[in-house]
């Protein structure tokens, strides 16, 4: 009905003459006192032939109609024609859309290859600052003093950005390097808090870890990488108290901490990429990256990732994986 509408519109000029000229003949016909015959049989065999007229092109313009309806739900690439012009106007809409196609085309070549080039430019800084990075530790590890384990600490963040931007260029590439295996949920949140141990001494944060005695199918790295994440908030935000982990039955990973808390206004955001919240605009250091990563890797693992939060009470983020189960190949 809305289509027939919508076509009636189109051809208002037209049917609009048709009933003129109509007007204009039987004024004539009147005027001229002609029989009646003479008037109504031509006007009966025209009606015939305006109403067949009328079906042939109503079905042609709904042909159009629908053919143009699944060409606006493909992408630009995905055009490969378009319905038969049926004037002037119609060739030169097409010789217009083609043009803007091509261009598109074009664009999208070069943003391709200068996103292409990007990328090898960041993984090979990414892979050369790990070379100075790994020296510089290992001759902080040769010595003990409060100066060396603030360097440390100090370059343990600088190793985080780096990871960082190497998960974010794997992250929007076509590949992912997921392998899914049975792992110890205690292996993985034990070697993530031995990275963190220098920092719970020496801002005396205590550590509550409850060992969880599961096992998950899953990708220890990319997992690994989100608990690290996750605690690099934890004690980033909580200047005093403890950060606690600890398994929520079934298998629900949760780790909470005593810190400053998000305000509620800012939680539907906190995965957005780059939002950093009323924390972050106080914390000039915070990027609003991690916790994008980190929704983002759950999504390809399959990880239900929630965050409760209380101002000036703490937080608990609670990655569910209650879903694995180890499957038979």
């Amino acid at each position: 009905m809305q289509f027939f509408l919508s076509y009636l519109r189109q051809r208002r000029r037209g049917l609009t003459a048709l009933l003129l000229f109509c007007a204009v003949f039987a004024a004539s016909f009147i005027l001229y006192h002609l029989p009646p015959g003479a008037v109504l049989y031509p006007a009966f065999v025209c009606i015939l032939l305006g109403a067949a007229f009328a079906i042939w092109d109503f079905s042609r313009a709904r042909q159009k109609h629908r053919m143009l309806s699944e060409i606006r739900g493909m992408t630009a690439a995905m055009i490969d024609s378009l319905p038969e012009a049926q004037g002037a106007d119609d060739e030169d809409y097409q010789a217009l859309i083609r043009m803007l196609q091509k261009e598109i085309d074009e664009n999208n070549a070069a943003v391709s290859a200068w996103y292409q080039d990007l990328t090898e430019s960041y993984t090979l800084w990414v892979h050369q600052i790990k070379t100075p990075v790994t020296s510089m530790r290992l001759s902080l590890e040769q010595e003990d003093t409060a100066l060396s384990r603030k360097l440390s600490s100090d370059l343990f963040q600088i190793e985080q950005y780096v990871d960082r931007v190497l998960v974010l260029l794997r992250l929007n590439t076509d590949t992912r390097d997921y392998v899914f295996r049975e792992c110890s949920l205690d292996e993985i949140a034990q070697q993530c808090i031995a990275k963190f141990a220098a920092e719970f001494i020496a801002r005396k944060i205590r550590l509550d870890y409850t060992p969880c005695g599961e096992t998950v199918v899953t990708d220890d790295k990319w997992l690994s990488f989100v608990v690290e994440q996750i605690l690099s908030n934890a004690l980033k935000y909580t200047r005093e108290g403890e950060i606690s982990i600890y398994l929520q039955k079934p298998k629900t990973l949760c780790i909470a901490d005593t810190g400053i808390g998000i305000d509620p206004s800012d939680l539907p955001r906190v995965f957005e990429k780059g939002y950093t919240g009323c924390n972050g605009r106080a914390d000039k250091r915070a990027s609003g990256i991690g916790l994008y990563l980190c929704r983002r890797i759950c999504a390809g693992l399959g990880i239900d990732l929630r965050i409760t939060s209380e101002p000036n009470k703490g937080t608990t983020v609670l990655l569910d994986l209650a879903q694995y189960q180890l499957k038979k190949e």
